[in-house]
């Protein structure tokens, strides 16, 4: 089960899941490019249109899946950017309502299901590099997506004696979804990638593969992680520091 999944991250992550033999439940309030992503991708794919910051539409919609998800990626999330001092109260709301309470709220739904079912299951929550390191401008988001980080190890904890997986994925610089429009200039993507210790900026596939995995039983003792997937990028502060000429590598 799969929220945010009519476009970018959430949608390629739908393709791979069902390439992996997942039967997938692709939620997304465009009911029409949830749709479109669904019809692309077959039968085992089925559409849902799915408000995850409305607690009784994400009930109802976790009771009529056919049987507890196995994997739930609470990928949905809204970018909310501006200087704190301008930020309207109401873009505030709307990043943590979709971002944080909408995690918690398909989480809870999901593990409840689970747990009644007695089958355990994984849970892996999309949080950002924006929720580890504070960055100018950022808005509500960085303060949602570390919201999402703690949540996760939250729930890990709760919920591992019912055989619940909860992890977080933080992705870095990632050429998809919600950045499409900061990297179609070429000149952003040229600085961006150039401050990746990997030398690119990431996919949606990068991603997905991340999510897939924690996911599977070969991620079977991991749980309460934040793992990023970025290149390196939260680890490379000092990259771009002056050094004496004498701990230059040549």
């Amino acid at each position: 089960m799969i929220t945010g999944a009519g476009s970018g991250i959430g949608a390629v992550l739908a393709r791979h899941a069902a390439k992996e033999g997942y039967r997938v439940a692709a939620w997304d309030v465009d009911e029409e490019a949830v749709g479109g992503i669904a019809a692309a991708i077959g039968d085992v794919c089925v559409p849902s249109r799915v408000d995850v910051t409305d607690d009784e539409a994400v009930t109802a919609a976790i009771a009529d899946l056919p049987e507890a998800p196995a994997l739930v990626v609470n990928n949905a999330g809204v970018v909310r950017f501006g200087p704190l001092l301008e930020l309207a109260a109401q873009d505030w709301r709307t990043a943590l309502d979709v971002n944080l309470t909408g995690t918690f709220l398909v989480a809870r739904a999901a593990a409840a299901r689970m747990i009644a079912e007695g089958l355990g299951g994984a849970i892996v929550n999309i949080s950002s590099i924006n929720g580890l390191a504070a960055a100018p401008g950022a808005g509500a988001y960085t303060a949602s997506k570390a919201g999402v980080v703690m949540l996760t190890e939250h729930m890990a904890l709760e919920w591992g004696a019912h055989g619940i997986r909860v992890n977080t994925v933080a992705p870095g610089l990632i050429d998809a979804g919600m950045s499409d429009a900061i990297y179609a200039d070429p000149e952003v993507r040229r600085l961006r990638s150039g401050r990746v210790p990997l030398g690119r900026l990431g996919t949606a596939q990068d991603v997905a593969d991340t999510v897939l995995f924690l996911g599977s039983d070969r991620a079977a003792y991991v749980t309460g992680q934040m793992l990023a997937v970025d290149g390196g990028i939260t680890r490379g502060a000092l990259n771009a520091m002056p050094r004496a000429r004498s701990q230059v590598v040549e």
